[in-house]
């Protein structure tokens, strides 16, 4: 009989010998909603969860499509109220408290550290020297370890040291060949120092437009070693939102549809997009983009000029697409949520 391989004397010469080693899996336990059930939804497929700890995410778009408004807004907002400190590192000098206080972020220094760099090694060493004394100082009580989330707005707009050498000589050759490969190894070394550890990352990038006639959509500044790196990836387009209250077509633009592509997540299946409506007066609605997603599932259908859907106690809920409130995209939100979740019954053998 073949002895059984004892793997805890080498788990525990191996965990002496290489530092910073991780033994185990280290599935995320912490999620932090978009502020948008189809978004949550499409990234981690859950209603509820939207961008994990212990990961790298990069919400990366045009100018205006509103990256700011899910990653400095929503997702700060939403992480304070489970009780997860913030370190908001602005390269922009583009975040007024004003603007983040309107969008229900609390600035307080309890729960908020903002922090204005422009300097990619300046952004590196930072997280670093954070995650040094972080894991120095909980190393015996690992999983009672505060929650932190650093946002980064944006990567973009961070220099390198060479950028800034050019400045001061009068030259403006720029640095394209540098700072593909320090964001890389910037996301590469968060990805690494987060691990099992509570603390994740979120930020938001810049694209261009495709050269590419066979591959249309907007890339991605920073180069694909910087997008292999990273955990989560959504694409977001701007568009102009023409549309009333009501829902009524109307002539000026009352806001953004931002157009949400999620390019890469090990969570749900990629590729996927939904529109995410946010007008100027209102901000964005957690329900936009929902009705929308259940269409293409076929779960709400088209019956006439109204929209139908037949719930788990065959209860019809029938209406016209302006009246599919909050309430009525709730009930067929936890619907579909029992049924995702329910386990398949065992097909009786032939």
């Amino acid at each position: 009989m073949t002895k059984v391989f004892d793997a805890s004397k080498f788990r525990k010469n191996i965990t002496k010998s290489i530092q910073g080693l991780g033994i185990g899996f280290n599935d995320p336990t912490d999620w932090i909603s978009t502020g948008n059930y189809a978004l949550n939804y499409l990234i981690s497929g859950d209603f509820h969860k939207g961008i994990p700890l212990g990961k790298v995410s990069v919400l990366a778009g045009e100018s205006g499509a509103g990256k700011s408004y899910i990653a400095s807004g929503n997702i700060i907002k939403n992480a304070q109220d489970q009780g997860i400190f913030v370190i908001l590192i602005d390269s922009e000098n583009a975040l007024d408290e004003t603007w983040l206080q309107a969008l229900g972020v609390d600035t307080d220094e309890k729960k908020l550290l903002k922090l204005s760099l422009s300097m990619i090694d300046d952004v590196a060493k930072t997280v670093s020297e954070f995650m040094k004394e972080y894991k120095a100082e909980h190393a015996d009580k690992k999983e009672g370890a505060p929650k932190v989330l650093f946002v980064i707005d944006s990567l973009g707009m961070l220099l390198t040291p060479t950028d800034v050498d050019q400045f001061e000589k009068g030259e403006m050759k720029g640095d394209l060949g540098r700072k593909p490969k320090a964001l890389t190894a910037l996301v590469r070394n968060c990805v690494n120092m987060f691990g099992s550890w509570n603390v994740g990352l979120v930020a938001t990038n810049h694209t261009y437009a495709s050269q590419d006639m066979f591959d249309p959509d907007d890339k991605i500044s920073g180069g694909q070693g910087f997008i292999y790196a990273s955990s989560i990836v959504i694409a977001m387009k701007k568009l102009k939102l023409k549309e009333d209250e009501d829902g009524n077509k109307v002539t000026d633009v009352r806001g953004i549809r931002a157009a949400c592509k999620v390019m890469k997540t090990r969570y749900a299946k990629p590729f996927e997009s939904v529109q995410v409506k946010i007008p100027y007066d209102t901000g964005m609605d957690p329900y936009s983009g929902l009705l929308d997603l259940f269409e293409k599932k076929g779960i709400i259908t088209q019956q006439g000029n109204r929209l139908r859907y037949v719930g788990s106690d065959k209860k019809e809920i029938i209406e016209f697409r302006k009246n599919w409130d909050g309430d009525k995209l709730t009930t067929v939100m936890n619907d579909f949520a029992k049924i995702e979740t329910k386990p398949e019954e065992p097909k009786d053998a032939e």
